[in-house]
């Protein structure tokens, strides 16, 4: 078994309860557990007494939480989505203090297995511009944020390897430059993913779907593991070893 850590659990939804399984199921335990109804006991008084934390809120919390165990030197494993207009911010104070950091939009290995495949497939089909791409995300209806921070990341990449491309638009659009991005809230879907190319002739797609929560959580026990006598800036892609 790997070694056995001390972890906070900064949010107790769905995410926060399918860690807490995954990690009690491998030994692990969880001296601090914070959800709404006790955010006042993050402090780095009771931070001490773990070896990591690992973040799964919202936008409105999640830099907040992120820093106050930056202050108390305490590693941390982010998954929320929505913050990122303080990422900055967030960062800089990260590296001021020393601390270890890896966040990303989705810990799921098969996810991100699926983000490489979509960089390879965009660059493949950039000669051929008749394909429109599009992408469509499906969520369970309690998620809050919308495109989910898993459809912006294959939006971002996509773009990047795309100069064609402007933008993406959280709405279907017909303009040639913007790569549409739909959102639906079905539930009880943990999370599905779909890049869709569309020619005339014929469509390609690329398609993740998650059956259950296991693999982001087991992604973010990894991650946890991986922050261990480490300082910076990490995402999955150190993590995995890509």
């Amino acid at each position: 078994m790997e070694h056995p850590m001390k972890i906070a659990l900064i949010g107790y939804g769905k995410m926060g309860k399918a860690i807490e399984a995954a990690g009690r199921q491998a030994g692990h335990s969880f001296p601090l557990i914070i959800d709404l109804s006790n955010q006042q006991e993050l402090t780095a008084a009771s931070l001490s007494q773990v070896d990591v934390a690992i973040e799964f809120t919202g936008p409105h919390s999640a830099a907040d939480n992120i820093t106050t165990c930056l202050d108390a030197g305490i590693p941390v494993v982010s998954g929320s989505t929505g913050w990122l207009d303080q990422w900055e911010k967030v960062s800089a104070h990260c590296h001021a203090k020393q601390g270890c950091l890896i966040y990303s939009s989705n810990f799921s290995i098969g996810v991100n297995l699926f983000f490489a495949a979509n960089v390879w497939l965009a660059k493949l089909m950039k000669a051929y511009p008749n394909y429109r791409p599009s992408i469509e995300e499906i969520h369970h209806t309690e998620k809050k944020d919308a495109p989910s921070g898993t459809a912006i990341t294959l939006a971002e990449d996509l773009l990047a390897a795309r100069p064609d491309l402007s933008a993406w638009i959280n709405e279907p659009s017909t303009t040639p430059e913007l790569l549409p991005i739909i959102s639906k809230r079905i539930d009880p879907t943990p999370g599905t993913h779909r890049i869709q190319y569309s020619s005339p002739i014929d469509d390609i797609e690329l398609i993740h779907t998650a059956h259950n929560r296991t693999g982001f959580a087991n992604g973010a026990l990894l991650a946890a593991a991986f922050t261990q006598n480490k300082r910076g800036i990490f995402s999955m892609r150190e993590v995995i070893g890509f």
